[in-house]
């Protein structure tokens, strides 16, 4: 009793701790973490909405080089095939044609451009200082092969001074440190990145034109990419577009600032985007720091005429002013949570103080009632609302209660009297059905022992007929002796039959005839029908057979008898009794089987024994003994599966009557 009180507290607890949680757990648990969700997720995919336009980008820079080498390949076309060219090209006037071709480089912006005739004659502008290596470019070869091409390649510093010094010169870049980069123990780029375009030329001694423009500090081209990518007004404020061309891993070309004023010419990209594009030769999409910031950044390989990766073209923005403003968004939703949470909470921890309250005051009435306390009432006041009529309920409730304790009080005290009484009645009956137990008892013991002594007897009869024989005459001198024997021997014989009458009193009156074991399962069932009513036992019989066997009724009774009243006892806890009768090809199957405790091996080896029994202090152990002798002696069969916890089946065979 003196718990009680404490596990009402707890209770009261455990409903105020359960309402706050009710109260407040959406809004300051189940709403942060959905905040939080959505703003990661919306981060996420703040990112890649970031990565997808670089990648946009990157298309269009791409698509620009790649307009830049047709716009090329379609110029040095022109010009092979303008009627000046075709002219002088025809007629063979050298100087002429050198004139023309220093005019058209001015014009198309060339760093060089010259013509190599069939015979391997060159004709340039500028004259170069050699033309021996001239072919080894396989655009230059394809345009003598008659297929013209515009290709990125890359000059040695030895070829770019064949052209001219001052090219050379230009192509020049001292490196510059640069913090991620592949350690290198360079301290200058010397070699140039170049547009080499070449077309066949189909006048004269035929050859290939062949033009160049070198990249290296080529500003109007990189500085076109970037406005071309990034017009104004297309990044967040604060946000810079760069773009770059890279010979292999130097910034040969770019727009990014090393500072204010001067560009980052001979910076070098990061390890690991070097490894990426240049080694791997895939694209990069994704942040990089580029010189001395991160940027939402794009690379992707560039290959020369030989199909080497050579360089790399980039574009980007500065990252900060994107995740800045990204900040500054969630901040925002975050603020606005913060307040609506601050304004939310009180509100809902008084709407929760209105429910617990009249709740903790009903458990504490409940906690009082479980101690004993009937007359223990709420007191909540009915505001009409549910609480309050549940509360109203409640009391009135109790004092239903109160005034049902009182009369089951007085209805006890009477029932007691009555329950003595049954109790007593219930005693008389249980001892009743001992005292039936023991005469079924009784009963097997004294059909077995009829058994038994019914063969001795024979024995003696029929000894004491042949001593009457053999002695003939001589057997009139001891003829008292002999009628006092046979008189005994008679009074044997009349006991055993009194015995064997007692638990068959049919055996003796009948012959052998013809019966339907369908028809004597029906009428054996009433005969067991008390040890069936004393066990929860569901019958299910099925007996659909027709056929008839050549057997006493008496002694086929015994048999159904027998094996039914040991399924009985199989299933003292209930079960079910299947008794079924069907016919078969040469004869009728009985079947009786139960679901009791079942048997095991040992057990199940045993169980025809004479004697043998498992049930302790009852039983002879002759039932199914006998039953199979009875079985055997009208050419039929017994046999018996069984499993401990699921059941036995016995399974009887008779051989059909000859009539049927």
């Amino acid at each position: 009793m003196t718990d009680k009180p404490n596990s009402g507290v707890a209770r009261a607890r455990s409903v105020r701790i359960r309402l706050l949680a009710i109260a407040l757990l959406p809004t300051l648990v189940i709403m942060p973490v959905f905040f939080m969700v959505t703003a990661a997720n919306w981060g996420g995919r703040f990112d890649n909405l970031l990565i997808a336009k670089v990648n946009g980008e990157l298309t269009i820079a791409d698509q620009f080089l790649t307009q830049l080498l047709d716009k090329s390949d379609l110029q040095m076309r022109a010009v092979a095939e303008s009627a000046e060219f075709v002219l002088w090209a025809d007629s063979g006037q050298e100087r002429a044609l050198e004139g023309l071709l220093e005019a058209e480089r001015r014009a198309l912006g060339l760093d060089f451009l010259y013509y190599m005739n069939g015979e391997g004659t060159v004709l340039s502008s500028p004259r170069f200082a050699r033309t021996d290596t001239l072919a080894q470019w396989p655009v230059v070869s394809q345009a003598l092969a008659g297929v013209g091409a515009s290709r990125i390649d890359v000059f040695a510093r030895e070829d770019l001074a064949a052209v001219s010094q001052n090219l050379a010169e230009r192509a020049r870049i001292k490196l510059v440190p640069t913090e991620a980069a592949v350690p290198t123990d360079r301290s200058e780029e010397t070699r140039g990145m170049l547009v080499h375009t070449a077309t066949p030329v189909n006048v004269g001694r035929g050859g290939a034109l062949v033009g160049g423009v070198l990249l290296n500090r080529n500003l109007e081209f990189i500085d076109t990419i970037n406005d071309l990518v990034y017009p104004s007004a297309s990044l967040t404020e604060g946000s810079v577009g760069t773009a770059t061309l890279f010979l292999d891993d130097v910034r040969v070309s770019t727009n990014v600032r090393l500072f204010e004023n001067e560009r980052a010419l001979g910076t070098r990209v990061s390890a690991i985007v070097r490894e990426t594009v240049m080694e791997k030769g895939e694209v990069w999409l994704d942040r990089a720091f580029v010189v001395n910031d991160w940027y939402i950044s794009a690379y992707e390989p560039l290959t020369d005429s030989f199909g080497n990766r050579v360089g790399m073209l980039y574009v980007g923005f500065l990252d900060q002013p994107f995740r800045d403003a990204k900040f500054s968004t969630i901040l925002t939703f975050a603020v606005a949570f913060a307040v609506i949470v601050l304004m939310s909470v009180p509100i809902f921890l008084r709407w929760a103080r209105q429910i617990f309250e009249p709740l903790e005051r009903m458990l504490r009435t409940i906690t009082r009632v479980e101690g004993g306390d009937l007359g223990a009432r709420t007191g909540v006041d009915n505001t009409g609302d549910e609480i309050g009529r549940v509360a109203a309920q409640m009391d009135e409730l109790l004092e239903q209660i109160q005034e049902r304790d009182r009369e089951l009080t007085r209805r006890v005290a009477a029932r007691t009297k009555d329950l003595e009484i049954a109790n007593q009645q219930l005693e008389a009956t249980s001892r009743q059905l001992v005292v039936s137990e023991k005469l079924a008892a009784v009963g097997e013991i004294a059909a077995g022992i009829a058994h038994e002594i019914n063969n001795p007897i024979q024995v003696i009869q029929g000894n004491l007929d042949v001593m009457k024989v053999e002695l003939g005459e001589e057997a009139d001198r001891i003829g008292t002796e002999l009628q006092l024997i046979d008189e005994q021997v008679h009074s044997i014989f009349l006991i055993v039959n009194k015995l064997l009458q007692f638990t068959r009193p049919d055996e003796f009156a009948e012959g052998m005839e013809h019966h339907r074991p369908a028809d004597v399962m029906r009428d054996t069932i009433p005969l067991v029908q008390h040890l069936l009513n004393t066990a929860a036992i569901t019958l299910q019989l099925d007996t659909p057979s027709l056929r008839a066997v050549a057997i006493n009724r008496t002694e086929l009774q015994q048999v159904l008898i027998n094996l039914i009243v040991n399924a009985i006892h199989a299933m003292p806890e209930g079960g079910v009794l299947t008794l079924a009768v069907d016919d078969e090809a040469d004869g009728v199957r009985v079947t009786v089987a139960d679901t009791g405790v079942g048997m095991t091996r040992e057990v199940l080896a045993r169980i025809f024994d004479p004697f043998y029994t498992t049930k302790r202090g009852e039983g002879t152990g002759l039932g199914l003994s006998i039953t199979r002798k009875l079985v055997e002696l009208y050419d039929g069969s017994i046999d018996v599966v069984s499993e401990v916890g699921v059941g036995t089946t016995f399974r009887v065979w008779f051989p059909a009557a000859e009539d049927n």
